[in-house]
């Protein structure tokens, strides 16, 4: 039997020869696939009536868009709070001059549909986290194309808490793909069953931190300028409202005051984009990278929406569910297996140990929660089993623990007593169990 008449049989009138290579992965059965997985035209209705959500349309979230669409997946969501900027123009492909000043949500949904028929691309343009647990519920797996490791971080943690024992479609995939540079990732979570985004937190190094009395006093490059503004100048001047590194008023705000300090010591080089990028610890990338961890990701979602292979997920929790990029100086990657922690404070059960000097204070101690791999926290508040020690997300209360940071951790906690440490831009509490060193 000849393509053509294949592809007539697929659709009707002809319409499936374009995706006649897509036919033949789908209608043979693979030699890694599990026996009972449906083929043929079985396999290809659940790649067509698969719900898919894509977290992002930048650089990443463009190729995804695209590379879903090519797949012959039918009906995808995606969101994305950021407007196209002319900066935007050299690596995101589906954005035009016209195009800037425009969300980037609506403007990749419209390109794609315009390019491949029968696509049906759902945009909404805001923050991921505007939408409830409902909301997460109807898609089959979630592909995030982030910057941030912040965003990544609270889409996890909501998908964990949605797992519902009792309900096995609870259980939504998580796709995450990340860039930097020449290098890149992708990985793929099965919610409490394999490791998760901050299980892996480690992997991601924390920014060096810089001594506030250098922010303070002598400042030296345009990023201690936009640092200042951001811890220093935002809690002098509004303390009583909380910053929120999705709004363009409050990232405006901080540039203005950065750009002000900036030009008082003489320092070049304060942008708005670069104050978006050190406020949100945004991460580089560039073309080729994207495209690569790109094609990836949606490797792993059409896995999973036809069972053509096994995904990098399986078998949990022991599955090579991680894999690793380099372009350098060559085409090198390679997968490996990253464990669940049992101490996670989002998908396990256990407090973490922490060994700690009892004669520090805590302010010393809120400070370290920034370079801790595992925390990587930017406004940490602390309570232990007693009572509250610091809280910075409410500004009435941030005023009455302040006298405590010039206590000693000696004098509020006791050894082998368990703290929780929470920031108010994740949904996460992490645990703690302090140990007092000897």
């Amino acid at each position: 039997m000849d393509e053509t008449t294949v592809a007539d049989m697929a659709n009707g009138d002809g319409s499936r020869i374009k995706w006649k290579f897509l036919d033949r992965i789908v209608s043979r059965q693979g030699p890694f696939a599990d026996p009972d997985n449906p083929i043929g035209e079985q396999a290809l209705q659940m790649l067509s009536s698969v719900k898919v959500l894509v977290i992002g349309a930048g650089g990443l979230g463009c190729e995804i868009l695209k590379n879903l669409a090519l797949s012959g997946f039918t009906d995808i969501h995606v969101i994305d709070m950021d407007t196209i900027d002319v900066s935007n123009l050299n690596r995101q492909f589906l954005f035009r001059q016209a195009d800037v000043g425009k969300h980037k949500a609506e403007v990749a949904a419209r390109f794609v549909e315009s390019r491949v028929r029968g696509v049906k691309i759902t945009p909404y343009c805001g923050k991921i986290q505007d939408k409830d647990e409902d909301y997460y519920m109807q898609f089959a797996f979630v592909v995030c194309g982030l910057d941030s490791i912040e965003a990544r971080r609270w889409i996890n943690a909501t998908l964990v808490g949605m797992v519902d024992e009792e309900n096995p479609d609870s259980l939504k995939p998580l796709i995450d793909g990340g860039t930097e540079g020449f290098k890149g990732q992708s990985k793929v979570i099965l919610p409490t069953m394999t490791s998760c985004i901050e299980c892996q937190l480690d992997l991601h190094a924390p920014r060096a931190a810089v001594p506030l009395c250098t922010l303070a006093t002598i400042p030296r490059q345009p990023q201690h300028c936009i640092e200042w503004a951001h811890i220093i100048a935002w809690d002098e001047e509004r303390k009583d409202i909380t910053l929120d590194n999705d709004d363009p008023e409050h990232i405006t705000w901080l540039y203005q005051k950065a750009l002000k300090r900036a030009e008082d010591f003489d320092i070049p080089g304060v942008t708005y984009s670069m104050t978006q990028g050190v406020v949100k610890n945004i991460i580089p990338a560039i073309a080729s990278t994207n495209a690569i961890i790109a094609a990836s990701c949606c490797n792993e979602a059409f896995k999973f929406a036809t069972g053509s292979n096994p995904s990098l997920a399986y078998p949990p929790p022991d599955a090579n569910n991680y894999m690793t990029y380099s372009g350098d100086d060559s085409i090198y990657t390679y997968t490996f297996t990253h464990e669940k922690k049992d101490d996670c404070p989002v998908c396990g059960n256990l407090a973490k140990t922490m060994e700690i000097d009892p004669s520090w204070t805590l302010q010393e101690f809120v400070e370290s929660f920034a370079e801790r791999p595992e925390a990587q926290l930017k406004k940490p508040s602390i309570r232990s089993e007693a009572k509250t020690l610091y809280m910075q997300s409410i500004a009435s209360l941030e005023e009455q623990t302040r006298p405590n940071l010039a206590k000693k951790l000696s004098e509020l906690v006791s050894d082998g007593e368990e703290i929780a440490v929470s920031d108010p831009a994740l949904q996460i509490s992490f645990k703690y169990k302090l140990v007092f060193k000897s």
